[in-house]
């Protein structure tokens, strides 16, 4: 099976947009049916892009999984001239029929090396319990520091 890991753009929006309605699907165990969902998502998309980098990965020219980094520029503090960025990762996915195979950490490999090369200060994210041990082979640790607030709160 032939593998490859590209930056997504616009031109690859059915291709996210597919992986996250089989995403929900697979959480939900059944088809969910919503006829404004991709309406809905390229709305959300241009908003977005500007500040998010998306990767796909490919086996045999089909995209089977995604995850995606939304990038933070802090404000500017005087006496420092390089930007100060950091990212949050996000909609980390593999279709069920290609888990295990490696593709998921070649794609965490390919979103942290950009972020080092980026000079990113951090990257967070907000793992599934399921998902922990993943993140801990990629090289994430558990963090203590931040605080939520949760709705009603």
């Amino acid at each position: 099976m032939a593998e490859a890991i590209r930056v997504a753009g616009w031109e690859q929006r059915h291709d996210v947009a597919a992986l996250r309605r089989a995403w929900t699907e697979e959480n939900a165990g059944h088809p969910v049916e919503d006829d404004g969902f991709t309406d809905r998502f390229e709305e959300w998309l241009e908003r977005e892009q500007d500040q998010r980098v998306t990767w796909l990965g490919y086996a045999d020219g089909e995209a089977v999984a995604m995850v995606n980094l939304l990038v933070f520029t802090r404000m500017p503090r005087p006496g420092e001239s390089a930007p100060n960025q950091w990212g949050y990762l996000a909609n980390c996915y593999v279709l069920p029929e290609h888990r295990n195979g490696g593709l998921g950490g070649r794609m965490l490999d390919a979103l942290t090396a950009y972020a080092d090369e980026q000079g990113f200060v951090r990257v967070v994210l907000s793992p599934s319990p399921r998902s922990v041990p993943f993140y801990l082979r990629g090289g994430f640790e558990p963090a203590t520091s931040l605080m939520v607030r949760l709705p009603g709160s």
